[in-house]
């Protein structure tokens, strides 16, 4: 299948997915809860402009100018965001609201029936005493009518369209506000095997996944930049999604670069998001920033009087765009005697890592798991979903990253920049 029939099929899934999930948002938060047909009218076209919304924000976001959408991405992908959480909550409590809803359905029909005909004739009590008698002009008094009995399963239904809208939006609006916000920054210390006594202290400040587009621009960057240098490190480390749109679009919001201040200077290499653009571009334009690309090559690092290897090698994405990974390229013919470490955007690498002898391997594409259900789906694909690991006898270090694909929420998942402590064993 070619590229354009796999992302037309793609398009055409979300869109029949958008339409179900609509759907069923729509039974739940609006028909079951009120009877008016203006509202469900409402209700209706509402659903129908969403699902157009987030097919259309999503094929922007990838195929448009990102500085230039930001009226679509926001809206598309604060909906996007939302309607996760509603879908999730609903489908959470869809089995115990039926099983209520059942029980009070069942409670409400057990006693007596009463004969339909027999409530439509008005009854009519005359009293008549003993002592006193009653006049033969007065009218008779009517019985006053039971107050109806309010309907418990509307008020479950309606309660809980209630909490899950407050939740959703309670949980998407910090989401937002975690994601769009100051990274948290981490020092951890990592033995290696080698290192030289002098190298002992050294400070490797690493930041993944800044994804400039829509919601990340300049100021983004240069917050990340001014955090990186307050680390003061020995090198700095990028470990690939830099963006989600083209360097001609893009290049302003990372020019702030450029100030990244440290001993030996700052190193990149690509994410799968950067093979979604010209990757080449990108790499012509961070030379231009004084930031150097490790494509499937390594640098000699000497510091004080020791010395490491840093390598790096290209996303597995790039075996798609004739820029593969290598291994043999970026690892072989190297001085055994200092350890090497290798920045890989997926952690996934660090197979081929080991294999290769990597002392330690730095990467990020996780994103933590951003936010549930993600935490629980990175394993499928990834032997590590953040911090520090062991895999092989090759130690793996896997950031939160700094910024986050859309839509562009952390829940539990809080964005970091780390600084790798290297320390001799």
């Amino acid at each position: 299948m070619s590229t354009l029939a796999q992302e037309v099929t793609v398009a055409a899934a979300s869109i029949v997915l958008s339409a179900a999930g609509h759907r069923y948002l729509y039974l739940r938060l609006v028909k079951n809860v009120t009877a008016s047909p203006s509202l469900r009218r409402a209700g209706q076209a509402t659903a129908v402009a969403l699902t157009a919304l987030v097919p259309a924000g999503v094929l922007a976001a990838q195929y448009a100018n990102p500085a230039r959408i930001a009226w679509l991405a926001w809206p598309a992908f604060v909906w996007v965001a939302l309607a996760a959480y509603l879908l999730m909550i609903l489908v959470i409590l869809e089995i115990p609201v039926r099983l209520t809803a059942r029980a009070l359905r069942r409670r409400s029909g057990s006693g007596p029936a009463v004969p339909a005909r027999a409530l439509r004739v008005p009854v009519v009590l005359q009293v008549r005493s003993v002592a006193t008698s009653v006049p033969e002009d007065s009218h008779p008094r009517p019985l006053e009518k039971t107050p109806r009995m309010v309907d418990r399963r509307q008020v479950l239904v309606r309660s809980v369209a209630l909490l899950a809208t407050g939740t959703a939006a309670a949980t998407t609006g910090y989401g937002f506000h975690r994601g769009l916000g100051a990274p948290d920054v981490k020092v951890v210390p990592v033995p290696l095997r080698r290192l030289h006594p002098s190298l002992d202290g050294m400070r490797i400040t690493m930041a993944s996944d800044l994804h400039l587009g829509p919601f990340f621009g300049r100021a983004h960057t240069a917050r990340m930049v001014r955090m990186i240098n307050d680390t003061s490190p020995d090198l700095v480390a990028i470990v690939g999604d830099l963006s989600d749109g083209r360097a001609e679009d893009l290049a302003a919001h990372a020019e702030p670069l450029t100030r990244l201040s440290s001993t030996h200077g700052a190193f990149f290499v690509t994410g799968n998001h950067d093979y979604r653009h010209d990757v080449d571009a990108w790499v012509d334009t961070l030379a231009d920033f004084r930031v150097t690309t490790l494509r499937n090559t390594r640098s000699l690092i000497t510091h004080r009087n020791g010395a490491i290897d840093l390598a790096g090698v290209t996303d597995v994405e790039g075996q798609q765009h004739h820029d593969a990974p290598d291994y043999d390229r970026a690892l072989g013919d190297r001085d055994h005697s200092h350890p090497v470490v290798l920045l890989a955007h997926q952690p996934v690498q660090v197979h081929e890592s080991a294999r290769h002898g990597v002392d330690l391997q730095l990467s990020g594409h996780t994103h933590g798991g951003a936010f549930f259900p993600g935490n629980l789906l990175v394993p499928l694909t990834q032997p590590v979903t953040a911090g520090l690991a062991i895999i092989d006898r090759t130690q793996l270090y896997v950031s939160r990253g700094v910024g986050a694909s859309l839509p562009p929420i952390r829940v539990g998942a809080p964005p970091d920049i780390t600084v790798i402590e290297l320390r001799r064993v």
